[in-house]
């Protein structure tokens, strides 16, 4: 059998099961239908087939899953850490050994390729691992004395939260924000896109059979409008940790502000690769195409703005449009395949008009092949930032190149964008590398290299692109309160009020 095949017939089971059983929500430890016995079908990019009924959940549903958390969050913080510990490793080794499982659904479920999505299963793993190893430390804090005080602090969990993650790489992105949240002692509330809900049933049944209690984790399905919205207002859940678009946070944070939600927010970007003559050109070329098209270009990190300076712009763009005509745009089951479906009709459809809005614009086009949801990496040249392409994020396999003469005029290039995610800088100069990221509007820089992802870093945005970041203690720190104890040392000298003169 070919490969393609093989992992066709590996995914057979699983399609006949999650027919058969749908996807429920999951509720106070119980798989459980909606309130109001209200279904959508989630459906695969890959042909358009239906994978699952699934439940589309309301208030109703989300208030249950809600007081679920609720009522699971005191034992759950005060369980011993070594205990909690203990569990979220399990849950890592449970990830683990149904990698391959994972990856197979995931890769039908969004029509990534099985290349990122073998890969991204295991960074589930990892992520549960990394902040396993810091429940023991979550709570400690630092002794700061004072005359008369031994000022002390500690952090406590915030409660109850709402993690909303998206349909792009579902599965990673549900465990890089529920494995700190449970970390740090915080039951959760977990609604998946509903583009994309599979995995994240599979995930929530792996962290059960590992022991985790209850009520600790709950799932619930639907759409943004109705469940999301339900969650973001709800009085027990005390946070959101949202994964999506910039409107969409925008919405949140106003459905959060009447009862005063914690949000912390990594939304989109219209990230510049920059690319100076003096750089590495294979190297910048390599990272150029992979930063674009990788993961069907539909990931908020993407390098989607080319500037490239104009000494070398014509070499480098005929260099790349010759390496994307040889990218493979197929199956994602087939291991060769480079670049999958777009994760629906309507995505496709507006991939495509943006295309089509930025040869409008003016922009010279090598306009990949489109069939359907499956969309060839396309190369839009000769544009302006001023124009919509340059401006608007795409989230597809679209890149737009834009030329500039000199490192300030990059500068001004880059930062003349509503977002500020990331930022990608090559050259051989190390002190224009250090001055081009200092003066770059981005929560992320990566120079001489692609988005290398280091756990215990900061991972976030500036202006449109977020609030808060996520990773190491940064994420801990959003999950927590922190609690300051003051201890006098001495007999107190406390004015003395209502004894006369």
């Amino acid at each position: 059998m070919t490969n393609l095949a093989t992992h066709l017939a590996k995914l057979r089971p699983h399609l006949d099961d999650v027919a058969a059983r749908g996807l429920l929500n999951h509720i106070g430890g119980a798989a459980v239908g909606g309130v109001a016995d209200r279904w959508f079908d989630a459906t695969s990019p890959v042909d358009g087939s239906v994978i699952a009924r699934t439940v589309r959940s309301d208030a109703a549903d989300v208030d249950r899953a809600a007081q679920a958390a609720r009522a699971a969050f005191g034992a759950w913080r005060d369980m011993p850490a070594t205990e909690r510990k203990a569990i979220l490793h399990a849950i890592a080794d449970g990830i683990a050994a149904r990698a391959d499982d994972i990856a197979l659904c995931e890769c039908w479920d969004t029509g990534q390729p099985w290349r990122y999505m073998a890969r991204a299963a295991l960074r589930g793993a990892e992520n549960f691992r990394f902040f396993a190893d810091r429940v023991a430390s979550a709570r400690d804090g630092q002794a700061m004395p004072s005359p008369g005080l031994m000022n002390i602090t500690t952090r406590v969990p915030i409660g109850p939260v709402g993690v909303i993650t998206p349909w792009n790489t579902p599965f990673m992105l549900s465990t890089w924000k529920i494995a700190p949240a449970l970390a740090a002692g915080c039951t959760v509330v977990h609604k998946p896109a509903e583009l994309s809900p599979w995995t994240a049933r599979i995930l929530i049944d792996i962290a059960e059979a590992a022991g985790l209690p209850p009520g600790v984790w709950n799932l619930i399905n639907g759409t943004g409008p109705e469940a999301g919205r339900a969650l973001t207002e709800h009085a027990d859940i005390k946070a959101i940790a949202f994964v999506g678009a910039s409107q969409t946070g925008a919405a949140i944070m106003a459905q959060g502000a009447p009862t005063l939600k914690r949000i912390q927010f990594e939304l989109g970007g219209k990230n510049p690769m920059i690319i100076f003559a003096d750089a590495d050109l294979e190297a910048a070329l390599d990272a150029t195409l992979f930063m674009s098209f990788a993961l069907n270009g539909e990931r908020c990190t993407a390098s989607s703005r080319l500037l490239v300076q104009a000494g070398i712009a014509d070499r480098f763009e005929a260099a790349l449009a010759a390496r994307m005509d040889a990218i493979r745009v197929g199956h994602p089951l087939d291991p060769a395949t480079e670049v999958g479906p777009l994760i629906s009709a309507d995505h496709a459809a507006r991939v495509r008009s943006w295309i089509e809005t930025g040869q409008r614009e003016g922009a010279q086009h090598r306009v990949g092949r489109a069939e359907g949801q499956y969309i060839a990496p396309t190369l839009l040249t000769g544009a302006r930032n001023d124009m919509r392409v340059a401006q608007n994020e795409i989230f597809g396999p679209v890149l737009t190149s834009i030329r500039f003469e000199t490192e300030d005029e990059a500068l001004q290039l880059a930062n003349d964008s509503a977002y500020g995610l990331t930022g990608y800088v090559w050259t051989a100069d190390a002190t224009r590398a250090l001055r081009v990221s200092e003066r770059l509007e981005a929560g992320m820089v990566w120079v001489n290299t692609a988005n290398l992802r280091h756990l215990p870093t900061p991972f976030g945005g500036m202006k449109s692109s977020g609030i808060g970041r996520d990773g190491g203690d940064w994420s801990l720190e959003f999950y927590m309160e922190q609690k300051h104890i003051g201890l006098g040392t001495r007999d107190p000298d406390v004015p003395r009020l209502g004894v006369g003169a």
